[in-house]
């Protein structure tokens, strides 16, 4: 189920705001120039589909949603409990970081948080199927498909440079544990 908790980012635990309402979850991101949105109405694929089955099952929204920010590529990842270096690549999505593009995502199985640090809020939007979720250039922000993940994505690029990590230095992350269900 998607859902958004809202900390002032110097009181861990006590959240400002949650919701699981896809619509209060958007209205709540909105201001933030970050796009939240449920594609619902599109059987998913299998969970071991092939990248261009999934990118097959998607190519209308991904057209679409290509055409309105100009992102050139799409690709697919998975991250599952067999994943080589799972944890050593959760420490590193854990790092607060910028992108110097969108950092876009659509998610076709499984779940993961966007943590999002913005004008002393942090703003935790839990995504799971159907979920697409676009986290704008420079926002500062971690990720956590928690120590079992289990996720089938697409990314959607404008240049795939743009989505390498560009490390704050803040140990923000240490104090805010997304809420992995």
């Amino acid at each position: 189920m998607s859902s958004l908790t809202v900390y002032d980012d110097t009181r861990p635990g006590q959240p400002e705001f949650s919701s699981h309402d896809a619509e209060a979850i958007a209205a709540r991101l909105s201001p933030l120039n970050v796009r939240f949105e449920r594609w619902t109405d599109v059987e998913p694929p299998a969970r071991d589909a092939g990248q261009d089955v999934v990118l097959g099952v998607y190519r209308p929204y991904l057209d679409r949603l290509m055409g309105e920010t100009g992102a050139g590529s799409a690709d697919v990842i998975s991250i599952d409990v067999n994943t080589p270096n799972r944890a050593a690549l959760r420490e590193k999505f854990l790092s607060e970081h910028i992108h110097s593009e969108d950092e876009v995502r659509f998610f076709v199985h499984g779940q993961g948080h966007f943590v999002l640090h913005v004008d002393g809020k942090v703003y935790d939007v839990g995504c799971t199927q159907g979920d697409l979720i676009s986290v704008p250039t420079g926002i500062p922000h971690w990720f956590d498909a928690g120590e079992t993940p289990d996720v089938v994505a697409l990314r959607i690029f404008t240049h795939k440079e743009g989505w390498i990590a560009d490390y704050t230095g803040d140990d923000i992350a240490l104090r805010f544990p997304a809420q992995i269900a």
